[in-house]
């Protein structure tokens, strides 16, 4: 009897971690591989679970610069953040020097972001966004719907990881096509 108690008790712990697998490879499941990775948070030292932030969920990426012609789009970006951030859109900037118009530091670019355009959505610390040597996640992007030509491209990505939509530099945040390919994601 206790030999078969010992027995029941092992089946039950061994379909515990099994089903504890099972659970978090479900969690693990729901974001894209490429979406798979942590980056710095501007200024900060606080990292940013790509997965945690943009899983699941209809998001807009930008790689942005703070010495560029459409660096006031931030105003915009802002307030597309703070219009549709009830219904999950996450806007996710991502500040490069790939086109040679980023601050020389992150405190400059925090300053540019955070007190000069009152951004509250969340940015990365400075990522490569061309080429070979980009962010996996802009690498992703690239391939799905070409490679930032210029500061301030946007891409879409609806809730299950497609990448729908790019939209370059010259689209500002509030013009109708983005507007119209933000509601299609929600």
């Amino acid at each position: 009897m206790k030999r078969e108690m010992y027995k029941m008790k092992s089946a039950l712990s061994g379909l515990g971690m099994v089903a504890g697998l099972l659970i978090s490879n479900t969690a693990v499941g729901n974001c894209a591989p490429w979406m798979d990775h942590s980056v710095d948070k501007l200024r900060s030292s606080d990292t940013v679970d790509l997965c945690s932030l943009l899983g699941d969920k209809p998001v807009l990426v930008v790689n942005t610069a703070s010495h560029c012609g459409y660096t006031p789009q931030f105003e915009g970006l802002e307030a597309l953040h703070k219009h549709y951030q009830d219904r999950g859109l996450v806007v996710l900037g991502v500040p490069s020097d790939d086109f040679r118009q980023e601050a020389k530091t992150e405190e400059e670019t925090a300053t540019v972001c955070y007190v000069n355009y009152g951004v509250t959505f969340t940015m990365t610390a400075p990522q490569k966004v061309r080429g070979s040597d980009a962010h996996p996640l802009f690498r992703r992007l690239g391939a799905e719907k070409g490679e930032p030509k210029w500061n301030f491209n946007k891409y879409l990505i609806s809730k299950d990881g497609v990448v729908t939509d790019r939209f370059d530099s010259s689209v500002k945040p509030d013009a109708a096509a983005l507007i119209s390919g933000i509601e299609q994601i929600l």
